[in-house]
């Protein structure tokens, strides 16, 4: 027998393979028959092959498997319910053996497999609650293929944890709708608002994007909004940024529908009395949901209307893989299951303002004449300041500033707003400007109080003894200012008026109509029971000189929404905007137009090819890694590929954030950062091909993995 007929030499593991293969063929050569299960249990009578969602997040691992399912669970392992199985279990010798327990969700029941060898049977049904509804799968998966994730990620996102004793009570009886609001409310300020409600109130899907008029009436807006829609027997969902603005959602929707109507699905309510709300929207039992962004994958029975407040707001993005955006979570649902859809705020965004240049929304706006009867007069530092005080540019707090606080609280309480919160968040040496940094790690260094050590905003390390590596130096000088330290010095300038803060440790809700200093960072502004006198807004170049993308938009949202909580100018409201009054968002502030504004950032970036215009994609890690899977990755025809650029943040002039890789220890291989674009219409494909290549990587066991985020919110 010559060298080429005989079988080549293996190894003890390579013949155990070989073995499995030759025994995986003979297997798929039999007839297809009833499925067979390794311990021989007996089966249910039909339908006997459940399919799983086994609750893994690998991406490679993202598709259903099929169980057996034996004749005493038949009547519990239905589809919807949450299951144990048996995963990773090995053939040998013909039977499957071992495996870890693992939790899933039962798909669908099917006659047969497609899998020819024995099924592992279901180990336990974990609840007989159907949970994962159909549609509510159905939403899971577009998500999932929209931002290049797994399927069990975002189930995991859509579905809260189990609590068996909640599951255990039955849910309130549903409530008849209620009768049709006998008027438009406070949407009678709107010319199209009355039109909207009635569209709402026959059932109809109408779209729009809402440009809100300053004031504390939004939440009521909103409730009006659900209750047409609630009037039509549909399904109402409304999605807000944080805690303290779901309360006010809360109240307006509780006073104008009563008891019963309408559930709050937030964190505060704690995660027992949170299922205990979402199963009674599971079971239809309730019907109107308001809530923060985990709200958005609410099952919502015949859902007839989603809503989002503020879609700028960076609490509406998820931090947890795949990381979706409810705006864009709440636009699939729209168009998959035929709702009406309002999005609104203060001021609108670009991905709002192309809703409309696409026609897929209609503005839903007030006249200019509403605008100026309910909007603060907004200052600026201008050429008439700059006369009386010629430092007025370069001041932090010029004379107009002074002007504003003194006057507002004579009348009643003043906002200040400062973009970065704590005492003296970046420091530098005062000979020559370079800036502090910690000694182990290269983070920033930080000063929490007049009388406080220096400490590192990265590793949070004491940093004592500090001297300037590059002239000696050992003094320290503030280049930015926080919100503590803004509230030390206003309460020295105004002592018999007293000074309250808040920000993220300690969050106002509410200030009393009394002369008052209210200092607050951005997003943590409490709503005055009778508005602010005036607002002031510090530190403009904090905001618009940030290396990103929306600086300019999100500056603009910022500076709205703490003006709206301000007086109209009828009743002396004011706000003094410390910034260059020559820039685009300012101006767009002065004048009340957010639409306008965001017209114009989407025409600049339609002729750069920036989102949302196109769609990106952003993959990060060890520098060889990143080049290793764009080789692999096949990419959709016409993609840029934007970079590599280093991706630590101490080499992006930026304090770190949570996704930031760690700091370089000497040898590591540098993390960088590349940005794939493509042209309009292309973006499943782009999400597809990254997908595909990142679970060839993981399905390689590659030690060294890869970050891909689609549609990133932090583009430099």
């Amino acid at each position: 027998m010559s060298s080429e007929d005989r079988e080549p030499e293996t190894s003890p593991a390579g013949a155990e393979q070989l073995a499995l293969i030759r025994e995986a063929v003979r297997e798929a050569k039999k007839p297809r028959a009833k499925p067979r299960t390794w311990r021989g249990a007996k089966l249910a009578e039909a339908r006997p092959v459940a399919r799983v969602l086994v609750d893994k997040g690998l991406t490679h691992l993202d598709r259903y498997f099929d169980y057996a399912v034996p004749a005493a669970m038949d009547e519990e392992a239905q589809p919807g319910v949450r299951v144990r199985v048996r995963f990773g279990a090995r053939v040998v010798k013909g039977r499957r053996e071992g495996g870890e327990l693992h939790d899933g969700f039962i798909v669908e029941r099917v006659d047969a497999s497609d899998f020819a060898g024995p099924l592992a049977p279901l180990a336990q049904v974990l609840s007989t609650e159907p949970v994962l509804s159909p549609a509510l799968l159905h939403l899971c998966r577009a998500v999932a293929d929209r931002y290049a994730g797994s399927l069990a990620d975002v189930v995991q996102l859509a579905v809260p944890p189990r609590r068996a004793r909640v599951e255990a009570q039955p849910s309130p009886p549903q409530l008849a709708p209620p009768p049709v609001p006998q008027s438009p409310g406070p949407w009678a300020r709107y010319e199209t608002g009355p039109g909207f409600l009635q569209a709402l109130a026959r059932g109809a899907g109408p779209r729009a994007v809402w440009s809100a008029l300053p004031g504390p009436a939004w939440p009521q807006e909103l409730a009006y909004a659900a209750a047409a829609t609630l009037a039509a027997g549909r399904g109402v969902l409304l999605v807000v940024p944080d805690g303290r603005a779901a309360a006010r959602v809360d109240a307006a929707l509780g006073e104008l529908l009563g008891p019963g109507r309408h559930v709050l699905l937030a964190a505060e309510t704690g995660p027992e009395e949170r299922y205990r709300r979402w199963l009674a929207v599971s079971r239809g039992s309730v019907r109107a949901v308001v809530g923060t962004r985990a709200a958005m994958f609410a099952p919502v029975r015949d859902l007839g209307l989603v809503a989002i407040w503020d879609d700028g707001d960076s609490s509406h993005s998820e931090q947890h893989a795949p990381q979706p955006h409810a705006r864009e979570v709440l636009l699939l649902r729209a168009a998959h299951e035929k709702t009406a859809f309002l999005l609104g705020g203060h001021s609108m965004t670009v991905d709002a303002a192309q809703l409309l240049q696409t026609g897929w929304a209609r503005p839903l706006a007030p006249s200019r004449a509403q605008v100026r009867e309910a909007a603060p007069l907004v200052r600026t530092v201008g050429e008439k300041e700059e006369a009386r005080d010629p430092a007025a540019r370069a001041a932090r707090l010029p004379s107009l500033a002074w002007q504003t606080v003194r006057e507002g609280l004579a009348t009643g309480p003043v906002l200040v707003q400062v973009p970065r919160r704590g005492y003296a968040p970046r420091l530098a040496c005062e000979r020559c400007r370079a800036p502090a940094r910690c000694r182990e790690c290269s983070g920033p260094l930080e000063s929490r109080g007049a009388q406080e050590a220096l400490h590192c905003g990265w590793c949070a390390r004491e940093e004592a003894g500090w001297h300037c590596p590059e002239c000696g130096g050992a003094r320290l000088r503030a280049q930015v200012v926080g919100a503590r330290r803004t509230a030390e010095e206003l309460g020295r300038a105004f002592p018999a008026v007293p000074v309250r803060t808040s920000g993220r440790d300690h969050v106002l809700d509410r200030v009393p109509d009394v002369p008052a200093l209210v200092v607050c960072t951005p997003g943590a502004e409490p709503v005055a029971d009778a508005g602010y006198a005036a607002a002031l807004l510090l530190d403009g170049w904090a905001l618009l000189g940030r290396p990103d993308l929306h600086a300019g938009e999100e500056a603009l949202r910022r500076w709205l929404d703490a003006a709206a909580l301000v007086r109209p100018q009828e009743q002396g409201g004011t706000v003094a905007v410390i910034a260059d009054a020559g820039l685009r968002p300012v101006q767009a502030l002065v004048r009340w137009d957010p639409a306008g504004f965001a017209a114009r950032e989407l025409a600049e970036r339609a002729e750069l090819g920036f989102p949302p215009v196109s769609r990106m994609a952003s993959v990060s890690g060890p520098s060889q890694a990143v080049t290793e899977f764009l080789l692999t990755a096949e990419l959709p025809e016409g993609t840029d590929v934007l970079g590599p650029v280093p991706l630590p943040a101490a080499e992006r002039g930026r304090p770190r954030r949570p996704g930031d890789p760690p700091p370089l220890a000497e040898g590591d291989d540098p993390w960088e950062r590349v940005l794939l674009r493509v042209r309009p219409g292309t973006g499943a494909a782009l999400a597809a091909a990254l997908k595909s290549a990142q679970a060839a990587r993981m399905a390689r066991r590659e030690a060294v993995g890869v970050r891909v985020r689609v549609d990133p919110g932090d583009i430099g």
